[in-house]
């Protein structure tokens, strides 16, 4: 069964990717529970994992028990790459761990828009395959699921909704809480999405999936089978308006949604997915998926520094915007050749979009809402940001004592 209950509407709120507390009988949880107004991922990561991140690739990745390539050995129709995913709900379903899934489902009038829903059956976890696109209140369900008298509950989310998941998870007060988090690889509304696609093919109706890939490519299926490669360097983003992406998701601290037990996702993956085991609850949904998923070790290649400058200094002189593209056209067919050659790969492209990130964060808060600095950026995010010479002036260091890690400035 898929419950798609209706939801009250949203508080106005500043910088709100709509989790859906604001829809909440108490919306001023938010003041406690949202990312975007002072996060604490140390306290949080320490409640979750047992520690907070270390050194290495968990300053960039946050804590994980263990790290892999993977993919499903029988891919599952529909899925957006092989359905690891849905099929860790399905399990959970089936082995009884859970009484609940809340996760999203494409909307009955639009596929590509996200509606939040409760599936409390395994076979059902198949509609929830597939990208959507778009702001979805998962987290207002949650009430639905407390009124339904459900007491174990699987969530899979992105780093908003995940992040005040946790924030909540003592208050709602249910038995068994199962969290596997999706990176997120920025967001914006549905219908800016469908402007986007307009500008990739003259027939967007058609387009069924889209992905954006870690060899410099994104994919394109359509309805009639065929499918289209479009490097990046070829993408349409000079055309796009300056707020396609929202000041959240461009001040995102948390891409790899390190609060989940478990995180599936694509950027370390080198064409399959990339999965991170966070702690024993994350690693008891894995081995229940037993010989049906193949794992081996995530590999890494190039070097990610000239890229991550680049973007550094393109997102600079963007003013505000996105960063611009203006690559003369005879040089993109050789560059783009050269990017999944030469360019950083597996966990060292991973790495480069989290440097990405943390530069991107910095700076577009630095010109919108300085005053936010303070409190909304977390220390990893500078530790990221300090080799291409991002460091926090003395208004903006972080202001709590729990914004720090064992050995941090």
């Amino acid at each position: 069964m898929i419950l798609t209950p209706e939801v009250g509407p949203a508080a106005t709120r500043g910088l709100c990717t709509d989790c859906g507390v604001s829809r909440m009988t108490n919306a001023k949880a938010c003041g406690h529970a949202c990312q975007f107004i002072a996060p604490d991922y140390p306290g949080l990561e320490a409640r979750v994992h047992g520690r907070a991140r270390g050194a290495g690739d968990e300053l960039f990745f946050g804590p994980f028990q263990a790290m892999y390539r993977a993919e499903m050995v029988a891919p599952r129709d529909g899925a957006q790459w092989t359905g690891i995913t849905t099929a860790l709900g399905a399990r959970l379903l089936e082995q009884g761990a859970v009484q609940a899934v809340l996760t999203m489902v494409p909307d009955a009038e639009d596929r590509w828009r996200p509606r939040p829903a409760l599936i409390t059956e395994a076979a059902d976890m198949a509609q929830a395959r597939g990208m959507r696109m778009g702001y979805a209140p998962l987290l207002a369900l949650l009430e639905d699921a407390q009124a339904q008298g459900l007491t174990r509950l699987a969530v899979i989310g992105i780093p908003c909704q995940i992040y005040a998941l946790r924030c909540l998870e003592a208050e709602l007060g249910f038995e068994r809480l199962y969290v596997i988090g999706t990176p997120c690889s920025d967001n914006t509304s549905t219908e800016n999405f469908h402007q986007f696609l307009g500008l990739l093919d003259e027939d967007p109706g058609s387009i069924t999936y889209l992905e954006f890939r870690a060899d410099y490519k994104v994919e394109l299926r359509f309805a009639d089978g065929r499918q289209r490669l479009i490097p990046f360097l070829s993408l349409p983003i000079s055309d796009l308006p300056s707020d396609f992406f929202p000041l959240t998701c461009r001040t995102c601290v948390d891409y790899t949604n390190v609060l989940a037990d478990i995180t599936v996702g694509y950027m370390g993956g080198e064409g399959q997915q990339w999965l991170l085991v966070r702690n024993d609850q994350g690693a008891e949904m894995l081995a229940g998926l037993g010989d049906a998923i193949r794992l081996s070790a995530p590999g890494s290649a190039g070097k990610r520094a000239g890229a991550v400058k680049g973007f550094v200094a393109n997102t600079e002189r963007a003013a505000g915007g996105l960063p611009l593209r203006r690559m003369p056209r005879w040089l993109r067919p050789l560059v783009s050749w050269l990017q999944p050659r030469l360019g950083p790969r597996g966990l060292e492209f991973a790495r480069a979009r989290l440097e990405m990130k943390a530069a991107e964060t910095i700076l577009h808060l630095r010109r919108a809402a300085p005053a936010k600095m303070k409190n909304m950026v977390p220390q990893h995010v500078w530790d990221i940001a300090a080799p291409y010479g991002l460091t926090p002036t003395a208004d903006e260091r972080p202001s709590s004592s729990g914004q720090k890690y064992p050995g941090g400035d």
